[in-house]
């Protein structure tokens, strides 16, 4: 399990929070904070790597509000996450993809009715180590050349003329990774991965690997090349209309095309009707998603996102 850094993040966001609920203004502030009702009780997530920034640094916050409710979320990887939430394991299920028609047909089959609400937006970033000089920017066409098993042992130098005859070293989140799922599906579409990536649920592991050779190209979500963005190399994508890099701006505005996708927490909807302490920390997310999701690196979805997430939250009430 990763061990994430946004303690000192947290707490001036937490800080931030407290003073706008107690601002004087008159405003309402209702779509902003919890009420003062306490509860107690347990709740249980797991799932995606690349949306865990952003649920526990809104777990931390919350125990400062409720401080009778645990909270537990795992990082399986949103695979890993749906399969706990299929056996009835877990309260919601963290994703960095859609669920797919086979894991919402087995939440059918077990009786599991759910509900789909928005994070935030995230935007794959492409990186390589800074002391590779050769790679400015990628095509979709090249990125795909890179990653496809074409039963070759590919070198820099086939890639685009000009750059070095080295072998490429792959750095890749593993296959329970909804980021994988995602990249897969969009830039490989039919074939396969190479066979000689490293893959991993841990980010960081991709990070060290990436940073530690000038041959390496990895890949992961914003957040992460943000926290790391001082040893590494961010590759701008090139989709048909020049290159682009990952911004807070490409990614809200969609330029950067095709690695931006929301991310999502999928909720149980028996625990919402049947678990107070479920229902009041999903409400608690869901109005600190765009705070918490801007703190850690990601980009927040537009304010009517959340307000039709809370109107389902509500409604399931």
């Amino acid at each position: 399990m990763k061990s994430y850094r946004y303690s000192a993040v947290t707490a001036m966001l937490c800080s931030a929070l407290f003073l706008a609920a107690c601002a004087g203004d008159g405003a309402d502030n209702s779509a902003n904070v919890n009420n003062d009702t306490k509860v107690e009780g347990q709740v249980t997530g797991d799932g995606s790597s690349t949306v865990a920034p952003i649920i526990e640094g809104i777990v931390e916050i919350y125990a400062a509000e409720q401080p009778d409710v645990k909270v537990s979320s795992g990082v399986s990887g949103t695979g890993g996450g749906f399969e706990k939430f299929i056996a009835g394991e877990t309260d919601f299920s963290n994703a960095s993809r859609k669920i797919k028609e086979e894991e919402a047909a087995a939440l059918k089959e077990a009786g599991i009715d759910y509900t789909e609400l928005e994070l935030a937006y995230d935007g794959i970033t492409i990186v390589v180590s800074p002391e590779n000089d050769w790679v400015e920017d990628l095509t979709i066409d090249e990125l795909k050349k890179i990653w496809i098993e074409d039963g070759t042992k590919k070198t820099w130098a086939d890639i685009r003329e000009g750059w070095p005859d080295e072998p490429i070293e792959y750095y890749s989140p593993g296959t329970d990774s909804g980021t994988y799922d995602y990249f897969n599906e969009i830039v490989l579409g039919e074939s396969d991965m190479v066979r000689t990536a490293t893959l991993s649920e841990d980010d960081n592991v991709l990070v060290q690997g990436v940073k530690g050779s000038p041959n390496a190209i990895g890949y992961f979500g914003y957040a992460y090349y943000q926290e790391n963005k001082d040893a590494l190399k961010d590759i701008p994508i090139d989709s048909g209309n020049g290159p682009v890099e990952p911004t807070h701006e490409t990614i809200r505005s969609g330029d950067y095309s095709p690695l931006s996708r929301p991310l999502y927490v999928y909720v149980k909807n028996s625990s919402i009707t049947e678990n107070p302490a479920a229902a009041d920390f999903i409400t608690f997310t869901i109005n600190h998603a765009g705070e918490m999701s801007e703190a850690v690196g990601y980009v927040s979805s537009p304010q009517e996102v959340y307000d039709e997430d809370l109107k389902a939250i509500e409604a399931l009430k």
